[in-house]
């Protein structure tokens, strides 16, 4: 099943019209990486030039697509063994099961051998996080964890105090009296835009905290329980009755655009949002908003663990060259690079311990840094869901077949956000998809 979604995805976005990993540039060697259009990503690109100078005879091409996009592209490459990149952008859902696939360079012989790249500075969970029998098989570029941006002025205004530990219930209410719409000001901002890494995530954290799970110790799935049900309902009604315009086509950019230009009061998303939130160069709400925990219903914490990160398809031809570019965009240096070229807010943040030691970020991170260690920190299965579950993972669930079943998830759940069909309908379609998965595990998958 895993062979023919990923042959399929290969098929239909024609991955092999990319130009060949390593091939011979008009300057020498060309090292082709494929990379997610993020805000932070896009200052590496900025950067890069940098790598090429202090590295003469190798270019640097990016291949540069939507989250989406980028996620089936660099599977579909990876896995039928393409060729087609150097170095791509991954994350802790992928490491470790591509590693036990053989997919991927066990980069810890790199990492050693590496003077001053200290990977003892990652932070523990992040590390831990993209690592297979103890080695690491990508290096992250930035890490998070999800909580809940808020502008304190519309609450001072309202007469509404945030709580140190809120609780969706809560969030639901605020949102009811902040939304103004005479205003073109939402309540809150949550993603609707289908796809297993774009509204799925915080769906996902919702329905964990609400006591919901994919499936059951042994498999069943659970899609369509009251706890699943409930979890749903909330996340639909809230959005639909105080959430942004359009809110099923939104995602992660587009809250932050509503956020940032003063478009909505709340937002519940990835704790790295806080460096385009305070950005003067892309933020008019810049030293107005307050973070406070992923909110929770009936656990102690629901935010998730993520890290984006760089990996080697273990076909790679030019593999020296790669791991130089990894690591100069994943080492101490590239911090500090990041800084005082665009500004400490644009720091990959959640990620390296050293990080957190610099005074200039120290200063200007000052809203929203111990908010996203302390967000880090707390996500882990035991702290975020109600109950046991056989997969590893937070906002997803760690499975091959979680790419496909969770997009489809999302498509139902977008559908039901539209106003297209009912959420039990959406419910019901999604607990077909995954009884088939549910089935393959408990036959010995």
């Amino acid at each position: 099943m895993r062979r023919f979604i990923l042959l399929a995805v290969a098929v239909l976005l024609g991955v092999t019209g990319c130009a060949g990993a390593g091939a011979i540039g008009a300057g020498g060697r060309t090292l082709v990486i494929a990379i997610v259009a993020n805000p932070q990503m896009k200052d590496a690109i900025a950067l890069s030039k940098q790598f090429e100078q202090e590295n003469p005879g190798v270019k640097l091409k990016f291949v540069s697509l939507p989250e989406n996009q980028a996620r089936a592209k660099i599977t579909a490459s990876t896995a039928t063994e393409g060729g087609e990149f150097d170095a791509v952008m991954i994350s802790n859902y992928e490491a470790p099961q591509w590693a036990a696939n053989g997919w991927l360079e066990n980069l810890s012989p790199y990492i050693d051998r590496t003077p001053g790249y200290d990977k003892d500075d990652f932070i523990p969970s992040i590390r831990d996080s993209l690592s297979h029998d103890g080695s690491m098989y990508a290096v992250p570029f930035y890490g998070e964890s999800s909580f809940l941006a808020y502008r304190k002025d519309l609450f001072e205004k309202a007469g509404l105090t945030m709580p140190a530990k809120p609780t969706w219930k809560q969030i639901a209410e605020f949102a009811g009296k902040l939304d103004d719409k005479a205003a073109g000001v939402s309540g809150i901002c949550l993603r609707g835009k289908p796809g297993w890494g774009e509204s799925l995530a915080p769906f996902s954290t919702v329905a964990n905290t609400f006591g919901a799970q994919y499936f059951d110790k042994d498999w069943n799935a659970k899609l369509t329980s009251p706890e699943f049900k409930a979890a749903a309902n909330f996340y639909v009604d809230l959005v639909r009755e105080h959430g942004e315009v359009g809110a099923s086509s939104a995602g992660f950019s587009e809250c932050g655009t509503a956020y940032t230009q003063g478009q909505t009061a709340m937002w519940y998303d990835a704790t790295v949002m806080a460096g385009t939130n305070e950005d003067p160069s892309a933020s008019k709400v810049v030293g107005k908003s307050g973070y406070a925990p992923a909110p929770v219903d009936k656990t102690q914490a629901s935010g998730w663990l993520y890290t984006w990160s760089l990996g080697m398809p273990k076909v790679g031809k030019n593999k020296e060259d790669a791991w130089k570019f990894m690591q100069w965009m994943t080492n101490k240096q590239f911090v500090k690079d990041v800084g005082k070229t665009f500004g400490w807010n644009r720091v990959p943040p959640g990620v390296r311990k050293s990080t957190y030691e610099i005074p200039e970020y120290k200063q200007a991170a000052a809203a929203y840094a111990q908010p996203t260690l302390d967000g880090i920190d707390a996500a882990n299965q035991q702290k975020t869901m109600v109950n046991p579950v056989p997969y590893p993972g937070i906002q997803f669930v760690g499975i091959p077949e979680f790419q496909d079943l969770g997009t489809r998830v999302s498509q139902q759940l977008s559908a039901a956000i539209a106003g297209q069909i009912s959420v039990d309908d959406a419910l019901a379609q999604s607990q077909e998809y995954a009884q088939t998965v549910g089935a393959s595990y408990r036959e010995g998958h």
